[in-house]
Parts: structure tokens; sequence; C-alpha cells
């Protein structure tokens, strides 16, 4: 799937470099020229960033239809192939903590009932440890939670299933961001995705400001960053380069479609040899 007019963003446009910082500091006669030129790149960046949130939004609704339109028993098949892939990976069947997402139909995403069943119903000694998203409010703010159980999880206003806040002895659940030991692994949603990394997701915010939250904090305690693994139907592929990037989009590590795993970084090619 090909939008023509989508185009890539770079993020020198936003960040000067050390020369340029040096060129303004060595003419002060030169200041009100520089305000004016620095106001005039600030409404440049500023229309630029205007023109990829319109070209997102544009693509939003494209695969919106595309998955609208998909034939309920393609899209059942597609579930259960790409399940079985997680669940059969080496990164998965490796992995001693992870975050999931909850799918919602009401969303058409990939369906992940039958990989957090599996995680649940292990034995206790075997068991991994999940993290599931509740989302806080509507400034981008979400936290995964720790559960044991599918009976952990309450339905919202928007009636998609996350963790309640509290456990049943009334104890706080333990967040991903203040756990004492890393996760391995991140499975993740979207509307749609390239071969190269790109994720585009509902336009929230949310995933992308954890995943900068969680990066951070794995640098920070010097643990291993974990592999970002998004799972995506066959329409939700688009070529390369029809998704436009801010400085904010994290990529992906690797795609798992109902062909197979798709790796991407060197991290995801590492554990596909």
């Amino acid at each position: 799937m090909a939008i023509p007019w989508a185009v890539s963003l770079s993020t020198s446009r936003f960040f000067p470099t050390r020369s340029a910082i040096l060129r303004r500091q060595t003419s002060p006669c030169s200041a009100t020229a520089t305000m004016s030129t620095a106001g005039e790149q600030n409404t440049s960046d500023t229309a630029h960033l205007d023109t990829i949130f319109k070209q997102k939004k544009a693509l939003r609704l494209v695969v919106k239809r595309d998955l609208k339109s998909m034939d309920p028993t393609l899209r059942s098949e597609e579930d259960e192939a790409i399940q079985r892939i997680v669940m059969e990976a080496p990164w998965f069947k490796a992995c001693k903590g992870l975050c999931a997402y909850i799918s919602c139909s009401a969303l058409r995403e990939v369906d992940t009932s039958r990989i957090l069943s599996h995680i649940l119903s292990s034995h206790s000694e075997m068991r991994k440890k999940l993290f599931v998203p509740r989302v806080e409010d509507r400034n981008r703010n979400m936290r995964m939670l720790n559960i044991s159980s599918t009976e952990d999880l309450i339905a919202n206003s928007m009636n998609i299933l996350e963790p309640a806040p509290l456990d049943a002895e009334g104890n706080e659940r333990e967040d991903v961001l203040f756990a004492n030991e890393p996760v391995d692994l991140l499975i993740l949603p979207g509307l749609a995705f390239d071969k190269a990394g790109r994720r585009l997701g509902r336009g929230g915010g949310y995933y992308d400001t954890f995943l900068s939250r969680y990066q951070e904090l794995a640098e920070k305690r010097n643990w291993k960053q974990p592999l970002k693994v998004a799972l995506s139907y066959s329409v939700q592929i688009v070529d390369e380069g029809t998704i436009p990037l801010t400085p904010n989009d994290v990529l992906v590590d690797a795609l798992v479609s109902p062909s197979g795993v798709i790796p991407i970084s060197p991290a995801a090619l590492e554990f596909c040899q």
C-alpha cells in the first residue's frame, strides 16, 4: 500500500548542529537578524509537522478502511497464525518478563488472547511475568501493570479490558517502570507498519511515550533493551517510506505477520539466525 505524498522527517530539521550554534554566538550585532531567522525556522518546522500529522491522519483512514473490509474468516486465520508464530518464537520462549497489549476486537487489533492465556495458565515456576497496559489520562500517560489472572482485568469507559490498579488484597499492582528487574519483550499493537520498523499508532502517543520512558529506564539501570515486536495483519504492512516520522516516534525491532517473523533491528536479526 503506497501513499505517494508521504515523506520522511529528518530529525536534523529540529536539532541545530554545533557549528550552527557557534555561528549564532559569534555575531552579537546580528541578534535581531538571528531572532528573525529563528522565528522563520520555527514557523517552517511547525508547518512541516502539521504536514506530517495530516499525512498520518490520512493514512490512518486508509488502514482503518482496509481493516474494516477484511473478511472475518481471513482475520480469524491470521489471528491464529500470528499468535502461533509468537508462541513458537525463540525470543518468546526465552523471555522471563514481558509487556503485552490486551487486544480489542472493536479496534480490529491482532488478537492476543491465546498468547495471554498461554502465559497466565503456565505453571508458577515456569510462568513469565506479565505486564499489561492501563491508560491513566488523556495526556499520554499509560502504565504497564503486573497481572497473574484474567480476573485482574476490568472494562474501562471504552469497554477495553485493563488491569485494576489494586489487586484482590487491596495492594497496588507492580508497575514495570518501578520494577526491580527488566522485561525482555514488548508486544505492541499499531495501525500500520513497514519493514524498516516504522509504526503508525492511533494518534494518542501513549505507546511512544511509554517506550521512550522504558528505554531511558533501561539505559539508566544498565539493562539490556527489550525486544520491541509488533503484531500485524497482512493489510497493515505498507511500503517503506509510506509512514512519516517525527522525532518522538519509536521504531520496532521486528514484525510478526501471518507469513512469519520479519526481523528489522540487529537485536531481532540475532534472535532469528
